[in-house]
């Protein structure tokens, strides 16, 4: 007895549910993969934006006009001689005798020595400090010795200075 063949229609392929399914998980799989990795790409991206930012903006530019630079805070000129005007020095780079050759240098340009000692501290590079009321003193004693650190007296209480004005820390 002959029987008659199924419709194509009628026969369930199984293996083309099979597929459907499994192109279906691939791409959820890229999709996935796409916004993991894109969210890293962006990341990247924004920290390397923000590093070249923060470096353009610490490097000196003439070219480049700040916005600050229209609120210059402008440093007043030297009252007192350099004769006037009591330094002490410190070592602060930890090889013998390199105070004493500093208070030397300082003499030589006309100020007074308050005493000659060593920092509490090695320092990475040379700095001149400055009591409140002497900052003209100090920045004339960084060109004098062609130290650029001059700032305003930190670390150090007054009753140390004795009698100087200025501290003058040599560094390497």
């Amino acid at each position: 007895m002959d029987h008659p063949l199924p419709a194509p229609d009628a026969i369930v392929r199984p293996w083309r549910i099979a597929a459907y399914v499994a192109v279906g998980i691939a791409a959820f799989e890229l999709l996935l993969l796409l916004v993991i990795g894109g969210g890293k790409l962006v990341g990247f991206v924004a920290d390397r934006v923000q590093l070249a930012a923060q470096q353009q903006a610490l490097a000196p530019a003439p070219h480049r006009r700040s916005v600050a630079s229209h609120h210059v805070t402008r440093v007043p000129a030297a009252k007192r001689s350099r004769r006037q005007t009591a330094v002490l020095v410190l070592n602060g780079n930890g090889r013998t005798g390199a105070a004493a050759t500093a208070a030397a240098r300082v003499h030589a340009r006309g100020y007074k020595i308050g005493a000659v000692t060593n920092a509490p501290r090695e320092v990475p590079r040379s700095i001149v400090m400055y009591r409140p009321g002497f900052a003209g003193e100090g920045r004339r004693l960084g060109r004098d010795l062609r130290v650029r650190l001059v700032t305003p007296l930190d670390g150090m209480r007054a009753k140390a200075l004795g009698r100087a004005q200025l501290v003058f820390i040599l560094g390497p």
